[in-house]
């Protein structure tokens, strides 16, 4: 083999995380996203597990935990079998179910508030319609951010806790979760099917705001 050639076989092991690679190549940070079809494969296959298991809705934050963190192990090209997501999903659960229920009260109070102010029938309608879709976004921004935030050694309570400072110390990734959420929604309403290309996304850009390069000051 060449010189050129062992040199291109070193560049494709540090991109692809394989290694070990000479001196002087760096190894990829997220080897596993390189192979662009396989990853949009895998955001599928997240997506339609999440759909699965967020059928209660209340299930919704420990679905989104744990597909999180199976495409975060799929970017690092570590080991991201389906048992991987379900072993995740028994821990994320507990915690989980109790945001879901509060994310899942919250949602319908907030939508019921919402109709009645365009209804006509409350003072300051377009007031209170505004604070709804506030409300909303709010708790979609807590249910995402905290289930980005979940470990199973930390758990929900510190997820949750971090959760304000994580928004607060990032408002352009908030923005983006935000017109992730957004963009699920419209693309679920439109065709429901497509629900499950509209979660895998949702998963794939809670695991990758976090962690894109940002200009610094």
């Amino acid at each position: 083999m060449s010189v050129r050639a062992e040199e291109r076989a070193a560049k494709r092991e540090a991109l692809s995380g394989a290694g070990p690679t000479p001196e002087g190549h760096e190894v990829a940070r997220n080897p596993g996203a390189g192979a662009r079809f396989a990853l949009f494969g895998e955001v599928l296959i997240v997506g339609l597990l999440i759909t699965v298991v967020s059928l209660p809705l209340v299930t919704l934050p420990a679905a989104l935990a744990a597909g999180i963190r199976h495409l975060r192990r799929f970017a690092a090209a570590e080991e991201s079998h389906v048992r991987t997501f379900f072993r995740d999903l028994r821990r994320a659960l507990p915690g989980g179910l109790v945001l879901g229920l509060i994310a899942v009260v919250a949602t319908l109070v907030l939508l019921l508030d919402i109709d009645l102010a365009r209804s006509g029938f409350l003072p300051g309608g377009p007031v209170i319609e505004a604070v709804g879709w506030a409300g909303l976004a709010a708790t979609a921004l807590v249910v995402v951010t905290s289930a980005t935030l979940w470990t199973p050694e930390t758990g929900w309570r510190a997820a949750i806790r971090a959760t304000p400072r994580a928004l607060a110390a990032d408002p352009a990734g908030a923005a983006y979760l935000l017109a992730t959420v957004v963009f699920a929604v419209v693309v679920t309403w439109v065709l429901l099917p497509l629900v499950i290309a509209a979660l895998g996304c949702t998963a794939l850009a809670a695991m990758a705001v976090p962690v894109r390069p940002r200009r610094r000051a």
